[in-house]
Parts: structure tokens; C-alpha cells; sequence
């Protein structure tokens, strides 16, 4: 592998890619990432699902495999599954391959929540194998996997394909985005009887015993190589505050696993093209930014004036973000700075719940909005002067990037890849201790730091300043693939 005379050949297997299918920022990375090392000189390709909500119209396939027959296990008695492979490039985008299975994909209107997920994601990774050996045009050098739902790849790589000729070269990496999901299941709740030490072989996809497979612990196990969304989230979950029981493991691994930190498309989050928000504007035209902050105002009835301080929120809903920290201090912000509040996204029904009494108890000052809406994260950033991102703990975090590319001030929790991207003073606010407290006296800092230009407009400034691009991602992505396989 070292005399290569060709590009290197990654293969990216993901549940979700942007804009075929996307439920949070896993498509972001499994879309933006290959694009990037397509610009490094890499040969980089993508496979996920063909969901039924994936438009055949807008998107003209192009059929590759016509009945592949993945089998659910081994041996005779195994039965298989029949799938099609077609394929469809964007432009200026890698190809993507997607697995086409009329009960398992095409009929199902989402990407997650079923039952069967395990079956599905079973299917993928089985189906990826059998489409490699049976596809002679292209073969990859590495396998590039992604969190739990692919995460048995290298496994059945180690089990079932080995020893083919075309396939026994082939590295896997495995990439966790959160060590929070490991398997169908809830990890923290199953029984020793139901314990899976990953060293058993994998049972046939149709097999009770497959919904009991911890697939994460199993990607980290056979995977050559293992990668984290941040480097302080790489030294986090090899501790057992963050390690969610895998901790010992990881650190018997550490020697394969890297921290690298995940990008943001600039061409996309870009103020001064962007179509989605009221008015465009530069890094340090403050005044077209206000523009924007007073506009959002009006869309959600809130009291007009740029002397309100603004709080933005624009992620799922659930306790790993803070949410208990807020609910805890956000009333006295607003009845001590007469502060406002935007409110985008979905999650769990208490906070969902919360905010619409919040919104009715102070109808001038909070204004949500608690449904799929694509153009208001972007009006969130582009207005708010803060955005509210206390995280108990995060892998990476790609909300702080977006909102700090329009000049929007993340103040945040210093854990995880938040740590990595976000200075105190420099360009957000950061506090250590997960308390209600700390939240409120950081929050204070930063509405009084608004009264004075001079202190204010810089951290803007800086925060839109930052390069978070998927290329230095991309540089650091290919400086592991090439010691992998060996090219120096």
C-alpha cells in the first residue's frame, strides 16, 4: 500500500449524508468531510440507505448492483436479504451509493425510531460488504464509519470477509460522535444476562440476540483505527464521568484513538450570501447586523430595541444541553436585564412545555418556536446577540461554529469539543462548574459587556474571525489515513 500510485480510496458509510437524508449533524460530517478530501486529492465516496423520503424526481439514480443478495448470517442456513445499488453525485460532491430494500428503507418514512432499527443498520453494513465484493469498478483503501449505527462494520469486515482476495487490504476507521448512543438499546439498563462483551461471533441479523449487541463497544474493539468529534472530548471519555462504561476499554485502546475536530462549510454558513436571513452583511458591519436583530423582533412580536440583550437557543431540546441550567436562571435574566429570548427546535415535552408558559408569562420578551423551521437557526444567529449553549457534556458541537460565523456569541459550558472552540473573553463566554450559578453570573458578564462597544464588537469580531473549515479537518483526516495505510 505504501507504493500507491493512485488516490487514496475512502469509502464514508453513514444512517444519514446531507441533503439526501439528515435528522441532526451527523449528515453534516458525513457530507462536508468527503467533499473536503475530494479538494486534498482524495478519492472519497459515500454509502448510506435509500430512504423512501429520499425524492427519486429531484434525484436521478443511477442503478449499479441490480439484486444483491445480502445474507442475514453465516453458513448454509443463512437466508438473504435482496437489495439494488444505485448511485448519484451533487455537484462538485462525492458519489454516494445507496442500498435500496423495499421493507427496510423504501417503506419507512423516516430515518429512525423503529423497532427493527438494529435490523436496518444490520442491513447496511452487511449489504456494504457483499456490494464490495461483487463491484469491480471501484474498491476502497479505508472505510470510514460513523457512530453505533455502522459501527459493526469492521466486525463483520474481521468475521465474514477477511479473507477475500480484493477486500483483505481494506483498513476501517470508526468515528464517535456520541458515546451517549452505543446500540439500539439504553446501555446504562441492561442485564449481565443481556451483557455483550463484543467478542462473541455476530448472531444472524434476524436472531433476538442481534437487538442485544453493543455495537459500539464492538467498533471500538475490531476498528483500526478510532476517532472522537473533538480532542478534549478524546481525553474525556477515557474517564468515567464521561466514558459511559467504556471507559476501561478505550483506554486499553488509546494507542488507536485520535481526537480530531469536526468543521463547519463556510460557503453555507456565510452572512453575506446567505438567502435565509433579513439582511446580509460583512465581518464588522455591526449596523446591517443589528438590522437583523430587530427584524427578528418583530417576527416573534418581541419589543423593539437593540438595548435588549438577546438570548438565542436553536438545538434539540434535551438534558445533555444545559437545558436544566437555564431553566433554573433564565427567568430572573429576563427580569433583571429585561433580556429577550429565541427559542427554536424539538426535544423532550418538560422543556417544550417550559418555554410556552415562559413565552406566555413574557410574551415581549421570549418568543419559540417548537417546529422543523430551516430558515430560523440562521435568522437566530444572524440576530441574537448570544447564543445559550451550556452543555453538560459535548462531543463536539457544531451550533457554536454556525452562530459564531454570524457574529453571534456562544456562551457556553467548558466541556468536550465546546472547550476546544471557544476562549473566555476571546470569542464567547465560558464557565467550568455545571451550576445554575455559573451560568447566571456568565450570562450577567455578558450583559454588561454589551453596554460598551469597545468590549462587545471585538469578541464579535473574533468569533466570525474563526476558521473551524472542513479543510484543516480534512488535513488532519488525511494525515491518519495515509500512516494507516502506510504512504508517508
Amino acid at each position: 500500500m505504501a507504493n500507491l500510485r493512485r488516490p487514496l480510496r475512502v469509502l464514508f458509510v453513514g444512517s444519514e449524508v446531507w441533503p439526501y437524508a439528515s435528522a441532526g449533524g451527523l449528515s453534516r460530517v458525513t457530507s462536508y468531510l468527503p467533499k473536503a478530501l475530494i479538494k486534498q486529492g482524495i478519492d472519497a465516496r459515500i454509502m448510506m440507505p435509500k430512504y423512501g423520503k429520499i425524492d427519486s424526481q429531484k434525484y436521478k439514480f443511477k442503478k449499479v448492483i441490480d439484486q444483491l443478495k445480502v445474507p442475514t448470517g453465516s453458513g448454509e442456513k443463512s437466508s438473504n436479504l435482496i437489495c439494488n445499488v444505485l448511485s448519484h453525485q451533487l455537484p462538485n460532491s462525492p458519489i454516494t451509493y445507496f442500498l435500496e430494500n423495499q421493507e427496510y428503507y423504501e417503506l419507512r418514512a423516516n430515518v429512525y425510531a423503529y423497532a427493527d432499527d438494529h435490523i436496518r443498520w444490520g442491513l447496511l453494513q452487511r449489504g456494504l460488504w457483499e456490494f464490495l465484493k461483487v463491484y469491480n469498478d471501484w474498491t476502497p483503501d479505508i472505510i470510514h464509519c460513523h457512530d453505533w449505527h455502522t459501527a459493526l462494520t469492521a466486525n463483520y469486515f474481521q468475521q465474514e470477509y477477511k479473507e477475500i482476495e480484493k477486500l483483505e487490504h481494506i483498513k476501517t476507521i470508526f468515528t464517535i460522535h456520541n458515546l451517549g448512543f452505543q446500540a439500539p438499546y439504553d446501555h446504562r439498563f441492561i442485564s449481565e444476562l443481556d451483557y455483550d462483551d463484543g467478542k462473541a461471533p455476530i448472531p444472524d441479523l434476524m436472531s433476538p440476540e442481534y437487538a442485544k449487541l453493543n455495537s459500539m463497544r464492538r467498533g471500538i474493539i475490531y476498528s483500526d483505527l478510532i476517532t472522537t468529534v473533538s480532542p478534549t472530548y478524546a481525553k474525556e471519555i477515557l474517564t468515567k464521568e464521561y466514558g459511559e462504561g467504556l471507559d476501561p476499554l478505550l483506554r486499553e485502546v488509546r494507542g488507536k484513538l485520535v481526537g480530531i475536530l469536526n468543521g463547519l462549510d463556510y460557503d453555507d454558513y456565510d452572512p453575506l450570501t446567505d438567502v435565509n436571513i433579513f439582511e446580509n452583511y460583512r465581518k464588522g458591519e455591526w449596523v446591517s447586523r443589528s438590522e437583523n436583530k430587530l427584524r427578528l423582533q418583530d417576527s416573534f412580536a418581541l419589543k423593539k430595541g437593540l438595548e435588549h440583550p438577546m438570548f438565542g437557543i436553536s438545538y434539540r431540546l434535551t438534558p445533555q444541553k444545559g437545558l436544566d441550567l437555564i431553566l433554573e436562571v433564565i427567568e430572573t435574566i429576563i427580569q433583571e436585564f429585561d433580556a429577550q429570548l429565541v427559542v427554536n427546535g424539538d426535544g423532550d415535552a418538560e422543556y417544550k412545555t417550559f418555554f410556552l408558559e415562559l413565552s406566555r408569562k413574557y410574551p415581549e420578551n421570549v418568543g419559540i418556536n417548537l417546529a422543523f423551521d430551516e430558515k430560523l437557526p440562521r435568522q437566530i444567529f444572524a440576530g441574537a446577540d448570544f447564543l445559550l449553549h451550556p452543555s453538560k457534556f459535548e462531543p463536539c458541537g457544531i451550533v457554536q461554529m454556525e452562530a459564531m460565523a454570524y457574529g453571534c456569541i456562544p456562551i457556553v459550558h467548558k466541556v468536550g469539543g465546546l472547550a476546544d472552540t471557544v476562549t473566555d473573553g476571546e470569542n464567547g463566554f465560558v464557565f467550568s462548574e455545571f451550576k445554575p450559578n455559573s451560568l447566571l453570573v456568565t450570562c450577567a458578564r455578558t450583559v454588561e459587556a454589551l453596554k460598551y462597544k469597545e468590549v462587545i464588537n471585538p469578541i464579535r469580531l473574533s468569533c466570525m474571525k474563526q476558521d473551524f473549515s472542513w479543510e484543516v479537518a480534512a488535513e488532519r483526516y488525511l494525515r491518519n489515513y495515509k500512516q494507516l495505510v502506510g504512504i508517508k
